[in-house]
């Protein structure tokens, strides 16, 4: 490799470990506080993330489109109630789809409602109404966080060692199937080494087999996690971007940071809340 790239393959990682050692305990921080400081950043990146979306679909009325982004997702931040968010939703959807008509990138215009809002609200929906009550909400939560970091981390540091071949060469070029299954596993060595630290300290009582099924549980997130990710990598190819925007120096935008939490936000609500009935 030449010089010049090591130089600015360094460059790029000095970046993005800078803007990690920010952005994490950031995160970190709100999720231990709670309300309002967790509301406010989901709000916060939200609001950035309707930014990103409006300016990448690149259409006519960017002001419009940012402002229906931000009304439903600010409703499905702020209300609890699935008749109101659902409703919300839909006549929003339904108005940008109508208002974008001619426009070359109409779909994903319209899919920026729906995308932005339940995938960002899911996350709060989880820490308020699955699992409610503190500290539990706060170690729940940086699990989910954990085994999304997890997939990403070991898909990263695995694919660019071991290589191989390529996961999805036409919807992102640099995912190998290495990458996949060396965040999977991570995902999973995490999630086991969590609950199992958590039940040495005394935070929560977890014996082998729940450890266990937490584990596999992690694997299956970090998996979905991954879907999304490749799903921001379609959108971004139809659009012919590289990423997002260029907000956060060394990543990209907040989209390509945070595409496996919103996408996987919603299952994990949904399985909680619906699907786990003994937890």
């Amino acid at each position: 490799m030449a010089k010049s790239s090591v130089k600015k393959t360094n460059n790029s990682w000095l970046k993005r470990v800078a803007a990690s050692l920010v952005m994490l305990p950031v995160a970190v921080g709100a999720l231990w506080f709670g309300y309002p400081f967790v509301d406010v950043l989901a709000l916060f990146v939200g609001t950035l993330l309707c930014f990103e979306w409006a300016s990448m679909v690149q259409g006519r009325n960017f002001g419009t489109y940012m402002g229906a982004y931000l009304f439903a997702l600010a409703v499905c931040l702020f209300v609890f109630d699935v008749v109101i968010d659902l409703s919300v939703l839909v006549a929003v959807s339904a108005f940008v789809w109508f208002k974008a008509k001619g426009e070359e990138h109409r779909y994903l215009i319209t899919l920026g409602v729906p995308y932005i809002s339940v995938g960002i609200a899911s996350l709060l929906w989880l820490y308020h109404d699955v699992f409610s009550y503190p500290p539990y909400n706060f170690y729940m939560t940086l699990w989910f966080f954990v085994m999304v970091w997890a997939m990403d981390i070991g898909g990263l540091f695995v694919g660019t060692t071991v290589k191989g071949p390529k996961l999805a060469p036409k919807i992102s070029p640099n995912k190998t199937w290495s990458g996949l299954f060396g965040g999977l596993l991570l995902a999973a060595a995490a999630s086991f080494a969590y609950f199992w630290a958590f039940s040495r300290i005394g935070i929560m009582q977890t014996d082998f087999s729940v450890q266990c099924f937490f584990a596999i549980l992690g694997v299956i997130i970090a998996f979905i996690s991954q879907i999304g990710d490749l799903v921001e990598s379609a959108i971004k190819r139809r659009l012919g971007l590289k990423d997002s925007s260029h907000i956060i120096p060394g990543h990209g935008g907040v989209f390509d940071r945070i595409d496996g939490l919103i996408f996987a936000g919603p299952f994990v609500y949904w399985l909680f809340k619906y699907g786990i009935w003994y937890l």
